[in-house]
């Protein structure tokens, strides 16, 4: 197995092959192999190694390549469906999360993601300072929260009933500022829009508390404006918190 390709079925083909450490063991599965020999949880490991061959870029088949040598230096024999399936439920989860963070649209709600909201963010301040019209001094984000705790989408598995009703709501969202501003998800109960800070904010901001108050007349939504703050970093860090929220 030391530097040794493997051989494909077809004559003269060769399969791709993950880097062969001085261990003997593909990349990132050197802790497989601790774990394998010292029969340790090697399910729990094999989960890490695929996370981190696909935040590597790493292949579905390289991955699978390097599991196979792996097992076959250390026991001779392939590893079995459970192992193959803890490494490539991590490798998949991770890519998928990794390729929702590049998508513009959130896939359940129709509006845009976090990610394409920071990415017009980071736009607004490459364009100019804090204080300038054209920069983040020119806008503000729009916040609003829906009720929760009193309706059949805060079952912990009803993602589907939770999405239709934030969609609804940002659709309300887009009435009142039915402009170019960006309307995003931002966690599991929350709708940020980023706007323009002009004088018509306020008067669109009424309009929205009132379009989402006639749509949830049991529980009042809370709508807010917060403030951005002057560096592009701090911006990430908080939209992160808002959708912890």
């Amino acid at each position: 197995m030391r530097g040794r390709r493997v051989t494909a079925a077809d004559p003269g083909v060769s399969e791709p092959e993950p880097t062969v450490e001085r261990s003997g063991l593909p990349h990132r599965f050197e802790a497989v192999g601790e774990a394998l020999t010292s029969g340790s949880d090697v399910l729990g490991v094999c989960a890490v190694a695929g996370q981190e061959l696909a935040r590597d870029g790493a292949s579905m088949e390289e991955t699978l390549a390097g599991l196979r040598d792996t097992w076959r230096f250390l026991t001779g024999a392939d590893p079995s469906y459970d192992v193959v399936t803890a490494l490539l439920t991590a490798w998949s989860e991770t890519t998928l999360g990794y390729l929702n963070q590049l998508s513009c649209e959130d896939p359940l709600t129709g509006l845009s993601s976090q990610a394409h909201l920071r990415s017009r963010l980071s736009e607004l301040y490459r364009l100019g300072g804090a204080g300038t019209d054209n920069g983040i001094g020119g806008f503000a984000l729009v916040v609003f929260e829906m009720p929760s705790g009193d309706d059949p989408s805060d079952e912990p598995g009803d993602h589907f009933t939770r999405a239709m009703r934030l969609a609804r709501a940002g659709e309300l969202a887009r009435t009142a500022f039915a402009r170019d501003e960006t309307v995003a998800r931002l966690g599991l109960h929350r709708v940020g829009i980023l706007t323009r800070r002009d004088g018509h904010l306020g008067r669109r901001v009424r309009v929205l508390r009132t379009l989402l108050d006639r749509a949830e007349p049991d529980s009042p939504v809370r709508v807010w404006i917060e403030g951005l703050p002057s560096t592009d970093a701090i911006a990430g860090m908080l939209l992160d918190e808002l959708a912890r929220g």
